[in-house]
């Protein structure tokens, strides 16, 4: 794999200037993960550890691919004494060439005094009009209206727009005519990566597995692989897919604090952030008065922050304009017509529940009332729920190594030369009357995230099926809900055909079956047979939708909400990954009411997430038992060498806190070797089987004032399956 090219001696920054007595805070692990060995040894000298640059950011106001070029250059190994020795280099470039703008005067007299000196900042350029010539600024060291060569221009054209970060030389001396600046620039280098080798990085591609893959790239973009769920890696890295698909069109609603303008601020040089309120025609497009070419011809990905919002103020003729670039990737330039190549990714959050949507409004509530407007939502490829990542907390980072940023950015960047939009075609079939924009939607998701996880172009006919699954359903999200504001948009499912059995998939979205009863439009799918001891709206009864490709089109009876589940019925409910929703009273309630006896066996309530999960399924029992009433719950579980002692602690806990209630708990550890199968059994002749047990939650920020704390349906869940069977009894 070929290394970054070094700077040029001349274009780096002095780094001789001794550092603040500031110890180095990044802690330095004495081994390395087997993913990390693996991704050294393919992709050396192209990555960094991620938690050094989370370490450096707390101090410097710059993007990552800043720190991490600087870091790619000076600690892109696992030697430890290396790895130091490059963290103070790059803290002493930092402290002495990097502009704070509180320091702004200071260096500007230091390059007075030297005559020339280098410094780290955004620069961008301007035509001035009446000389002919270009001037730049600077936007931290205020410097204004410096002249900068036609060469440099043409070099790097993204000064022209939004500016850029660089290493540059500046130099002063007063002229005798007062009209030239004093300020001169000798020399400016864009901060990024040199030189990528396309060839060599697929071939390193080959050699790790779909996950250890999916784990480079979580990794990259700076989180811990081993804290998301395969979904929440898909749904992460969906963000990457404007960068490396030509014209794709990215809706992303959520809650606060997700790290939804994360990937587009930090990841990639070739993306720019801007307030969804702040932009005009002319910026976004084309000046007509000076003919300049705004934002969507220098930029890969344009991203809307802050979107949503009923309170902005938007000009329709720009939302229109946009309906027309975002269709057929052309504006207008008076009477010329102009084309640009830019992805754009609209970000909002959303204040209301998905329930509540579902049920009075639309998922599209939040936006300002000119962008509810079915046309242009229609040029939407996919609609990502943000309700489904998890809030950013510290454990989500990741200490282990990935790509620098701005060589991973390269590699996508070449990637929106090629086309995987017709890959899946070998194997599957669209069988439903989608419209053309619903399959160029879908298509252009798969294409993007087959880039993505697949460059190399090895792909299972089961991994292929998730991505175009999981696209489908992406797609699926922005069709149902224009369907809620525009009646005249035609009604049709989303269905594929397995080459292989001929057997068809209709593709649903999550919240769809979470909420079958709030879901529009409504299917007309078969009902799945039952066994006979299922009742109109009970839980057991429900819609059967074939399928193998993951969470989004899955095979679900539909637990019924808690207030329809009155009598308990056989029956199997699949829990979608990454939903909320689910609680211990929505899944058992109707099946355990009644029962004076409850046996629960699960080998796994050992770590004190698992504790915690039988002391709020006790309290959940304890709600049922009427006053005057009481009931035994037991618990069979196992144990290890290092889980023992906290897991007897906890657990003789929770028999003391539940002891004089109407709740008996007892629990003893079973030694056999093949307990491995989880279930609750009740005296009236109810088997529950829970393929992950009582463990369907992901980990979440606790407190006194979290909501996940106190309520179970506000939790993301793992994903699982749950299977109700009448034994006898009752």
């Amino acid at each position: 794999m070929s290394e970054p090219t070094p700077p040029p001696t001349g274009d780096t920054p002095d780094a001789s200037t001794p550092l603040s007595d500031a110890p180095v805070s990044a802690s330095l692990p004495t081994t390395l993960s087997a993913l990390d060995k693996k991704i050294l040894e393919n992709f050396p000298g192209l990555v960094v550890r991620k938690d050094l640059t989370h370490d450096l950011k707390q101090n410097a106001v710059v993007p990552s691919y800043v720190l991490e070029y600087l870091l790619g250059q000076h600690c892109a190994t696992d030697d430890p004494e290396v790895i130091a020795a490059g963290m103070e280099s790059v803290k002493r470039i930092l402290a002495k060439h990097y502009v704070h703008r509180n320091m702004a005067n200071s260096v500007r007299a230091t390059i007075k005094e030297k005559g020339k000196y280098k410094v780290i900042d955004k620069i961008s350029v301007d035509l001035n009009d009446r000389g002919g010539f270009y001037e730049a600024e600077f936007t931290n060291l205020g410097l204004k209206k410096v002249p900068i060569s036609d060469d440099l221009v043409r070099r790097h054209r993204k000064l022209l727009v939004g500016g850029i970060w660089c290493i540059t030389e500046v130099t002063y001396e007063v002229s005798e005519d007062a009209k030239i600046s004093p300020w001169q620039i000798e020399s400016l280098k864009p901060i990024q990566v040199s030189h990528t080798d396309h060839e060599e990085f697929l071939k390193a591609r080959a050699n790790f597995t779909t996950d250890e893959w999916m784990g480079v790239l979580m990794q990259s973009i700076g989180f811990n692989p081993e804290q998301f769920t395969r979904r929440g890696k898909l749904l992460q890295l969906l963000r990457l897919v404007p960068f490396c698909e030509r014209n794709y069109n990215l809706l992303e609603l959520g809650p606060k604090g997700t790290g939804k303008s994360h990937i587009n601020s930090e990841f990639s040089p070739h993306g720019i952030v801007i307030s969804g309120s702040e932009v005009t025609s002319a910026k976004l497009f084309v000046n007509n008065a000076s003919g300049k070419i705004g934002l969507v011809g220098y930029w890969d990905c344009v991203c809307f922050d802050e979107f949503a919002g009923k309170d902005k103020k938007v000009d329709k003729a720009l939302v229109d304009i946009m309906k027309n670039y975002m269709a057929n990737r052309s504006f207008s330039r008076g009477v010329e017509q102009m084309s640009a190549e830019s992805s754009m990714v609209f970000m909002g959050n959303t204040k209301k529940s998905v329930a509540y949507m579902l049920k009075h409004s639309h998922f599209y509530e939040q936006l300002p009332d000119k962008y509810i407007d079915s046309a242009f939502l229609d040029r939407m490829h996919a609609f990502s729920p943000g309700w489904e990542v998890a809030p950013i907390r510290h454990e989500l980072f990741s200490n282990g190594y990935g790509f620098i940023v701005d060589y991973i950015a390269e590699i996508l960047k070449h990637l929106r030369t090629e086309d995987f939009t017709s890959a899946y075609k070998k194997h599957f079939e669209i069988v439903s009357e989608v419209s053309t924009r619903d399959q160029t939607g879908f298509e252009k998701t798969f294409s993007g995230l087959m880039k993505i996880l697949y460059p190399h172009g090895e792909v299972s006919v089961e991994e292929q099926e998730e991505l175009l699954s999981f696209a489908m359903e992406l797609r699926r999200r922005v069709r149902e809900h224009i369907l809620r504001i525009d009646e005249t948009f035609v009604r049709h499912d989303f269905a594929y055909k397995r080459k292989s059995d001929g057997k068809s998939v209709t593709v649903l979205t999550p919240e769809e079956l979470q909420y079958p009863a709030f879901a529009a439009p409504k299917h007309s799918a078969k009902p799945a047979e039952n066994d006979g001891d299922s009742e109109d709206g009970a839980t057991g009864s429900g819609t059967a939708f074939e399928n193998t490709a993951g969470s989004t089109a899955i095979s679900s009876s539909g637990a019924a909400s808690e207030t329809r589940a009155k009598a308990p019925c056989a029956g199997h409910t699949v829990i979608p990954e990454n939903t909320k929703g689910w609680s211990y009273r929505r899944l058992f309630a109707s099946h355990l009411s009644g029962a004076k006896k409850i046996t629960v066996r699960d080998p796994y309530i050992r770590m004190f997430h698992q504790a915690r999960n039988m002391m709020e399924f006790l309290q959940m029992v304890h709600e049922l038992v009427p006053e005057g009433d009481e009931i035994e719950v037991h618990l069979s579980t196992q144990s290890d060498m290092e889980t023992c002692v906290k897991q007897e602690e906890a657990l003789n806990k929770i028999a003391e806190a539940f002891s004089g209630s109407k709740v008996a708990f007892t629990w003893e550890l079973e030694h056999s070797p093949n307990f491995h199968a989880r279930s609750i059994t009740t005296d009236t002749g109810w088997k529950i089987t829970l393929d992950r047990g009582l463990d369907m939650f992901q980990k979440f920020e606790g407190g006194a004032f979290s909501l996940e704390q106190s309520l179970q349906d506000m939790r993301l869940t793992r994903g699982a399956e749950v299977t109700y069977v009448r034994v006898g009894g009752g």
